[in-house]
């Protein structure tokens, strides 16, 4: 799976499945535009990316702010000539039981995990469109798929990318750019670090592989639907939760 001479940007790269995904993307020869608020981490990842025999560069970057993703893109476009692959990774909870939850958490996570994958793409969409071929992965959630009691926020963001997924995949699949959503299920990463050992035990005991999942599954996933390999899939929602979730 080359992705030799394409060049990818990755949102919230600074750490679990983003990090990951970049680090799978330039191995597999892709120069990769690592976007995140912390811009002490992604400095970190784009020297491991070079020492890898990589290149990279880094891009100081709140999703929720317009200006700064149209900068974002901007500058990844001028440093890198163009963006082949765009993946929406950047995400929060803010967990509340519905009758509990603040609106300001339901508008954070709704900004962060959903509208920031619609500004991002319609950034990068004239780029795809002048050299029609393109690749966006949108990173959703088997929440987005099943529901979570007091994830309301998450699990409605999460669904909401499943639908912008189909709807782009029907805009933009003329001109031979494909876009689809992975949907990781348990995955150790920072996110689900501070859940107690008995939700994770818990959790475990739903999964017919028997394991959690880490970030580099996820990345193996986003790298075959970025690749030429999956040039007829388009519009599909890959599931990487062990057999948490089925059909």
């Amino acid at each position: 799976m080359s992705l030799s001479g394409r060049v990818a940007l990755v949102t919230g790269a600074s750490q679990g499945i983003g990090r990951a995904c970049a680090l799978k993307l330039a191995t597999a020869g892709a120069v990769v535009a690592v976007a995140a608020r912390n811009h002490d981490k992604l400095n970190e990842l784009v020297n491991e990316i070079a020492a890898g025999g990589g290149k990279a560069a880094a891009f100081a970057l709140d999703v929720t702010d317009e200006v700064q993703v149209k900068s974002a893109m901007k500058g990844a476009v001028t440093q890198f000539g163009k963006v082949d692959i765009l993946i929406n990774n950047a995400g929060i909870t803010r967990d509340q039981l519905v009758m509990r939850m603040k609106r300001a958490d339901w508008d954070a996570v709704l900004e962060t995990n959903l509208t920031s994958a619609y500004l991002c793409i319609q950034q990068v969409t004239s780029s795809m469109l002048k050299q029609r071929w393109g690749r966006i992965i949108n990173i959703t959630s088997v929440f987005g798929q099943m529901g979570q009691a007091g994830q309301a926020n998450y699990a409605a963001s999460k669904a909401g990318l499943i639908g912008l997924t189909m709807a782009i995949a029907r805009e933009l699949g003329s001109r031979h750019i494909t876009c689809n959503a992975v949907a990781p299920g348990f995955i150790e990463t920072a996110m689900t670090e501070v859940l107690d050992e008995e939700f994770k035990q818990n959790a475990v005991k739903q999964i017919p592989l028997g394991r959690v999942g880490s970030p580099a599954d996820v990345a193996s996933a986003v790298a075959f639907l970025a690749s030429d390999e999956a040039s007829y899939i388009t519009g599909h929602v890959l599931s990487v939760n062990g057999g948490m979730l089925m059909g």
